[in-house]
């Protein structure tokens, strides 16, 4: 699974994540939902670094299509309601 984060490059993660991933995404989902910036940022943090300690980073010169893109660690909280809502970034 090749998952980009925005701003930061392409990793290339093992599907066996997929589960975690789509746990902390969901949560999420919810927390943006409650407006619940700080506990967002957190999370979002943590979705970042799951990708970054479990994934191998993709060469720059690479041209591979990305499964996932996450937004980067910055993104408001008013702009996460656009893009965190029903099922999130990942989908079951």
């Amino acid at each position: 699974m090749i998952i980009r984060i925005m701003g930061e490059g392409q990793y290339e993660v093992p599907g066996s994540l997929f589960d975690e991933l789509n746990s902390i995404d969901n949560r999420i989902v919810e927390l943006v939902g409650k407006g619940n910036e700080a506990d967002y940022r957190t999370e979002l943090l943590k979705l970042i670094n799951v990708v970054k300690s479990n994934g191998k980073q993709l060469d720059d010169t690479s041209i591979v299509e990305s499964n996932i893109i996450v937004p980067p660690e910055d993104l408001s909280l008013e702009e996460a309601t656009e893009i965190f809502t029903g099922s999130g970034l990942l989908e079951d």
